[in-house]
């Protein structure tokens, strides 16, 4: 890694924000896709010699991607294997759990992070206290689930409703037809 290293170093400092331009009409949120995730390193990395690729892995029950940097040395940096579960056996599924795997995938290997284009405003807002809850996506379609055979659809749904459009994509594939359902009959108004 004695050439690829330098060359990675500088392209980060290049790297731009990635911005949430798009909009998910089931849950009124931004969200970053994969092009404006790929938009915020590639010419960066280019630049430094280094082409970015990803491969996907055979996985019966999801999608496994790694992101690969390749040197013009030849020198290559694996970044390592993100499995992402699908929750059904359809195309749909599979082909939201391949775009949330690469670009999570992306984005941890380059160290960069979704942004709102709010001018820095979220910066000024105070951090939410750390809590100790399994917030994997398993655990948060469990909570929805038991909170709408609870009778609190209405609840749930504006839990959903707070959470981040890269969450909301990897829960929304876990729930069954009639959570959904549920959710988006009480998705809050305004």
């Amino acid at each position: 890694m004695k050439t690829i290293a330098p060359a990675f170093v500088k392209a980060k400092k290049a790297f731009g924000p990635a911005l949430k331009q798009n909009v998910n009409p089931h849950f009124r949120s931004k969200y970053a896709d994969l092009s404006v995730c790929i938009e915020a390193v590639d010419d960066a990395l280019l630049a430094n010699g280094i082409a970015m690729f990803q491969e996907t892995f055979e996985d019966t029950a999801g999608v496994t991607v790694e992101t690969v940097f390749l040197h013009e040395s030849g020198e290559m940096m694996r970044c390592g294997k993100l499995h992402v579960p699908a929750a059904k056996n359809d195309a749909q599924a599979y082909g939201s759990a391949l775009s949330y795997a690469r670009r999570y995938s992306l984005m941890a290997a380059c160290g960069i992070a979704a942004q709102d284009d709010d001018d820095g405003n979220a910066a000024s807002k105070q951090a939410p206290a750390p809590t100790q809850r399994d917030d994997s996506p398993p655990a948060r379609a469990a909570r929805l689930k038991a909170g709408v055979a609870d009778g609190d659809a209405e609840g749930a749904a504006k839990a959903v409703a707070g959470w981040p459009q890269e969450v909301v994509d990897a829960v929304w594939p876990l729930l069954d037809e009639q959570t959904a359902e549920q959710l988006t009959r009480n998705w809050p108004k305004g």
